[in-house]
């Protein structure tokens, strides 16, 4: 008779994998959905979400469940925090696929393949925690390549040397331009024959060094 009971375990043990199955199915979706979410948020900003952001993007109503999250994403190597609870993107920017090199024409199908996966953070951020993006207006810096409606990253980290491109508060003014030295000189000089160099008058503070461009073409 014992025989008997073995199909009725069978049952109720596939129905208990199945349940748990379809539960971590759930889970995990959630999660990729909101993984999505805050990789939306990074694109989009430029920056990673703060944790009161995170909650509104996600919809979660306490700020546990958020923590919560963080917590499982920095298990996952999603993300991260700095010295100060910050949030730094890690996985979440996702890798692009470098090809190779390119000429001015275009790649034959045989040279188009797979070189190395490349993100961009690594690629444009040596120093996370002290990098920051600038939206450029006006056109002063152009002929160094930089356009209005570029995005600009700042390393305020980096040691500022002669020739390098800075953010600065000139008299009170903010600018960028490239930084020149000579002895106990310093100037701030355009790339675009329009505008004058800067002298300080006053006050000189420099903010950051730039470290890369970034544009868009659509």
């Amino acid at each position: 008779m014992s025989h008997c009971y073995i199909p009725s375990l069978l049952t109720v043990n596939y129905r208990s994998l199945y349940n748990e199955t379809v539960k971590n199915k759930v889970r995990e979706d959630k999660l990729r959905s909101r993984i999505r979410k805050i990789a939306r948020f990074y694109y989009q900003k430029g920056r990673m979400p703060s944790f009161s952001e995170i909650a509104e993007i996600t919809g979660f109503q306490s700020k546990n469940a958020v923590f919560k999250l963080v917590n499982k994403l920095e298990k996952l190597k999603v993300l991260e925090r700095d010295d100060k609870g910050r949030l730094i993107a890690l996985s979440i920017a996702a890798p692009v696929k470098l090809l190779g090199t390119v000429e001015a024409g275009f790649p034959s199908p045989a040279e188009e393949e797979l070189a190395d996966n490349l993100s961009l953070d690594d690629l444009l951020i040596q120093n996370p925690e002290a990098t920051f993006l600038l939206k450029v207006s006006g056109d002063s810096m152009s002929e160094a390549g930089i356009l209005p409606g570029d995005m600009v990253l700042v390393d305020k980290g980096e040691q500022p040397k002669n020739g390098d491109i800075v953010i600065a508060e000139v008299d009170g003014q903010w600018t960028m331009k490239y930084l020149r030295k000579r002895g106990e000189n310093v100037m701030l000089l355009p790339a675009n024959p329009k505008y004058q160099p800067i002298k300080p008058k006053k006050e000189l503070k420099i903010a950051g060094v730039v470290t890369a461009v970034v544009r868009k073409y659509r």
